[in-house]
């Protein structure tokens, strides 16, 4: 008797497969290279990134192949991908230095960064339930042990066991989101799932509740209100490399699942889920910005920033259509560029003699522009593209976003984005003022920064400004990523 056996197209998870191969290659070198080597790790760790992101590029051909109905190459993912290794990378420059000032093993430190980067791409990758949730998982017990890879530094370890144990909670409801959706529907398939909830009429009150708990459980990841408590303590207490790639990496990785399975699986319910992801928008953006006003920590007053940013990009999702869609993605990318920048700003300044606030508060940035004006001008443009202001890529973000919301008939939704982006204004500009208007310590003096370091912010801090004056290529590929979700 023959036996067949499943063929699998490698090449769909082959970006994947390249993250992961470089994470053992970095382990294996870590074990043979002497203690004076293990800078060469980042390098290592960097040109996988690159391999990884140039593959996803390549694989791009419109024939959005799937892997048994547990993972797709469509547009949608790879676009997504670029994102998530966009992030990575730049972390990856940011660390250069960074790891070995603050005591990090550098071998574990960029094993784990490659190993989460694998578990966001998966999740952008998902059409499972199963799928979604081990990527989740791959994704989260990485950041939970980078957020507590800083032994010597108590807050590290509090943040870690924060992070740890109310993600284990929004694991909770995520998994029994899906084993009330699989209990209705009868497969955790989303085309099955899709298929189900067109056939069935009526929706049924379990894939409805199903699907709010999912929300629940990606509204922690994305850190939406009310589930955003462990924000602020965790971005503050990790490491400012790891704060940085979580902070655009897992948000991404977050929406990526939620929009699969609110625009594909859950496509022909948007009259039950749309106002839910309006309400939790507008609360998510207001509730941010206002906490964000009274921050005088730069990583707590990002950390808030972080989550009035969520209510942001999920104004594009609550609005349901494809401009929603690919102003969603547009706006994933920008942010990665934006807010990573922002947080090596904070790693540079950590650096300065007499940096009391370990380069964290204002005080620490009073006469940045006087003692590097590189760094002032690379700051002042990542401030002013998170507050919206144009032509920078942040404005056009927001735009892209709120025009869909408008279009979807969310007119409220707009104006609710409109006077948040006025009023966090606010608290971007502090940052500036304090640069260019204020003396800095005399003790705080110059500091040599890492070479990387300066590549990856002059990288963020130019394509800020490009996607801001020429969006257009992104905007197209953005477009054609929307449509290969909501066409699929």
């Amino acid at each position: 008797m023959e036996i067949s056996l499943p063929t699998f197209d490698f090449l769909v998870v082959a970006p994947e497969i390249v993250v992961l191969i470089t994470a053992l290659l970095v382990m294996v070198v870590d074990m043979v290279i002497g203690r004076e080597q293990k800078g060469r790790l980042a390098w290592v760790a960097l040109v996988g990134v690159l391999a990884a992101g140039a593959l996803s590029y390549y694989l791009w051909d419109g024939s959005d192949p799937a892997l048994h109905d547990m993972l797709a190459a469509d547009g949608y993912a790879l676009f997504l991908n670029l994102a998530i290794l966009v992030a990575a990378a730049l972390a990856i420059l940011f660390s250069l230095e960074y790891t070995g000032r603050v005591g990090l093993a550098q071998g574990e430190y960029y094993t784990l960064l490659l190993l989460s980067t694998a578990g966001m791409m998966l999740m952008a990758a998902a059409i499972n339930l199963m799928t979604i949730f081990l990527a989740l998982e791959i994704l989260s017990i990485s950041l939970y042990v980078l957020v507590g890879l800083n032994r010597a530094e108590r807050r590290s370890a509090e943040a870690a066991l924060k992070y740890f144990v109310l993600g284990a909670f929004a694991s909770g409801f995520l998994l029994y989101g899906m084993a009330l959706i699989y209990g209705q529907a009868g497969t955790t398939s989303l085309a099955g799932i899709r298929a189900a909830v067109q056939a069935g009429g009526e929706p049924s009150a379990l894939l409805l509740v199903g699907l709010g708990l999912m929300i629940a459980g990606f509204g922690f990841k994305v850190a939406l209100v009310p589930f955003q408590m462990w924000t602020p303590d965790v971005y503050q207490g990790a490491p400012t490399s790891v704060t940085a790639f979580m902070s655009v990496g897992a948000k991404v990785a977050g929406f990526a699942a939620l929009g699969r399975v609110a625009l594909y699986a859950f496509g022909d319910l948007q009259g039950d889920w749309r106002w839910v992801l309006a309400v939790l928008s507008a609360l998510t953006m207001t509730v941010g910005n206002l906490a964000a006003l009274r921050q005088a920590n730069l990583k707590r007053m990002l950390a808030y920033s972080s989550i009035a940013h969520a209510g942001y990009a999920l104004a594009g999702l609550a609005a349901g259509n494809a401009q929603g869609t690919s102003g969603l993605l547009f706006y994933l990318f920008a942010y990665a560029f934006m807010n990573a920048g922002a947080f090596a700003i904070i790693i540079a300044a950590g650096r300065f003699e007499g940096a009391t606030g370990g380069g964290e508060t204002l005080d620490d940035f009073a006469g940045l522009a006087a003692r590097k004006p590189g760094l002032a001008v690379a700051m002042a443009l990542f401030m002013l593209s998170l507050a919206g202001v144009p032509p920078l890529a942040g404005f056009l973000a927001k735009l892209y976003v709120f025009g869909a919301a408008v279009r979807g008939g969310l007119i409220w939704l707009a104006v609710f984005g409109v006077v948040n982006s006025v009023i966090s204004a606010y608290y971007y500009l502090r940052v500036v003022v304090s640069m260019y208007m204020r003396e800095g310590r005399p003790a705080a003096v110059p500091a040599p920064v890492c070479a990387g370091l300066q590549v990856g912010v002059a990288l963020a801090a130019v394509a800020i400004v490009l996607l801001g004056l020429w969006p257009g290529p992104i905007v197209d590929l953005a477009r054609v990523a929307a449509l290969a979700l909501l066409g699929g």
